[in-house]
């Protein structure tokens, strides 16, 4: 039987939100036993005939319900539109009301990461977007504790409520030493919750 996974899910358009993911991952298997499931998803489009591949040409593959089914815990994550989700993610989590319906995701520990272009382009914002729909299917929605040093010290990315980054208006902006910090600590973190919400922590 397969190790006990955190589903780190994403959607990232210039490459900053699956950077955060990678380092979420990181974070997760710091956790002895617990394996990070990266996932992205599709774009959406205007165009209503399907016309793109069943698998992406590079990054993570796409998500799938039975992926989100079996999770033992959820990473959300996504670049800031106009103070909220990105659209792709939405239209996902719009199509999971199957899970909600059999309650398959109640007591599992969630939280969610974004980036954004301007420092205080709406991080907040969209990460309270993306606890709303995880609060709805019953999850334990846990963000980052001001014991995490990074909180008080970054200049760039980093809240309470998740992980975030400041990439820059051009995209220029590489993850901080700060930003990477508490994109790990918020993945070991929901790593030892879903461990200790099973029972099976060391």
């Amino acid at each position: 039987m397969s190790n006990p996974y955190i589903l780190v899910l994403y959607y990232s358009r210039h490459g900053k939100t699956e950077a955060m993911a990678k380092q979420l991952a990181r974070g997760v298997e710091r956790v002895t036993g617990m394996e990070a499931r990266l996932r992205t998803v599709p774009a959406v489009s205007p165009d209503t005939e399907a016309s793109l591949p069943a698998v992406p040409d590079s990054g993570a593959v796409y998500c799938s319900y039975d992926d989100l089914k079996h999770c033992a815990g959820l990473l959300l994550g996504s670049p800031v539109r106009f103070g909220n989700m990105a659209a792709p993610l939405k239209y996902f989590l719009d199509g999971s009301s199957p899970l909600w319906l059999t309650g398959a995701l109640i007591d599992k520990p969630a939280g969610v990461f974004t980036s954004s272009s301007s420092l205080h382009g709406g991080q907040e914002s969209t990460l309270l977007s993306m606890a709303l729909p995880l609060l709805h299917h019953g999850m334990l929605f846990c963000g980052i504790p001001y014991s995490e040093p990074g909180l008080t010290n970054t200049r760039g990315g980093g809240t309470p409520y998740g992980a975030s980054h400041w990439a820059g208006v051009q995209n220029e902006n590489n993850l901080t030493a700060e930003e990477i910090q508490l994109c790990q600590a918020q993945g070991e973190r929901i790593a030892r919750l879903a461990q200790q919400l099973a029972g099976t922590a060391e």
